[in-house]
């Protein structure tokens, strides 16, 4: 499928709009799609960004273009919703691509990897810097083309019953934490545990894991997880801007009219900038009120920031060594990541610290 920019998509969205609705309702037929998200519908964030996808395409078809949107567990397991468009189960998914790490370590590069990109470059490197294209060629393989479905931006570094100073302190501990930072940290002593969103309080609660990173304050608050693990840490590392993703299968996007296509594709894109927008103006209220509430806020210390991160660069030095796939996106990913640290060192960075310093 060709690459477009996001003013084409636009621009194709307005045109569709401005079509009288006879014209449309001649040319095109009624369909309707079902979306498997990994999510639950109390997350007005995540889940919330599926239903106004879903609503801008019924506008922009003049309501012939339905998809009904399905919180995780309903049609699927949450864990379980890439593999549900890969069958055709359902036509279309939203989930976390690092979610099927276990399939192919290199589906980390369409979400998020340890002490990678944030939200920003990520979605520069996905519409600008290459991405799509390596991306798409890669998800081809298992019948599917992904779309951007949001970012959550830079993610806090989870919920702990007990303090960490060291490396040392990982040790043993059991944390929920999801794709790629799972192996990272295990080279610490870490347990790591897939879990999905709506299970991880009661194995906090239970005491089944000790630990457990999810997203940041709006949402966390939401899970309650100050209840049962009290200290809050940061950064977290393994997300510095966490990707969404619209799986659609490719089978049934061939189907579509091109005037839906084009509605699709200009929804994703709308819902990906909600869902950032969400996040940086509902963070700081909810981190005030989770810090009022009793959350006592940590910083992982330098020696364990450093122990993460020398595990980080060799577990992704070891998968290149040994997956192609992996390597043919991680070398260009890198040079990318590189240019980006070095743009920000002296543009964005001098004034944000600037303002922060001043209170």
């Amino acid at each position: 499928m060709e690459r477009r920019s996001f003013i084409t998509k636009a621009a194709a969205g307005i045109a569709v709009s401005a079509l009288a609705a006879p014209a449309i309702a001649q040319g095109n037929p009624t369909i309707h799609w079902r979306l498997a998200s990994s999510f639950p519908k109390s997350l007005d964030t995540i889940f919330g960004v599926t239903e106004i996808f879903s609503k801008r395409v019924a506008q922009l078809t003049d309501g012939k273009f339905q998809i009904r949107c399905f919180p995780g567990g309903e049609i699927v397991p949450a864990l379980q919703v890439m593999d549900a468009v890969q069958a055709g189960t359902v036509e279309m998914g939203h989930s976390a691509s690092y979610y099927y790490f276990g399939k192919d370590p290199t589906f980390a590069f369409d979400c998020a990897v340890p002490f990678g990109l944030t939200a920003r470059q990520q979605t520069a490197w996905f519409d600008q810097g290459g991405g799509r294209e390596l991306l798409r060629e890669f998800f081809q393989e298992y019948g599917i083309i992904n779309f951007l479905g949001g970012n959550t931006g830079s993610q806090m570094g989870g919920w702990f019953r007990k303090e960490v100073h060291t490396p040392d302190d990982l040790s043993g501990l059991k944390m929920r934490v999801g794709g790629f930072a799972g192996r990272v940290m295990q080279r610490l002593g870490v347990v790591p545990q897939q879990i999905a969103g709506g299970d991880i309080y009661p194995a906090l609660e239970k005491g089944t894991i000790d630990a457990a990173e999810w997203i940041g304050p709006y949402d966390d608050e939401k899970l309650g997880f100050n209840k049962v693990a009290p200290y809050y840490y940061t950064p977290g590392w393994w997300e510095a801007g966490a990707q969404l993703s619209f799986y659609v299968g490719i089978k049934e996007w061939e189907k579509l009219p091109k005037l839906y296509q084009h509605a699709l594709e200009v929804a994703t894109y709308e819902a990906h900038i909600t869902m950032q927008a969400m996040y940086d103006a509902r963070n700081p209220q909810a981190l005030a009120r989770l810090l009022k509430n009793g959350a006592k806020m940590r910083s992982y210390s330098k020696s364990i920031m450093d122990a993460c991160h020398k595990s980080a660069t060799e577990v992704m030095n070891e998968e290149a060594s040994k997956n192609a796939k992996f390597k043919k996106i991680m070398e260009p990913w890198k040079r990318f990541r590189q240019d980006q640290n070095q743009w920000y060192s002296v543009a964005e960075a001098p004034i944000q610290n600037y303002l922060i310093s001043r209170k």
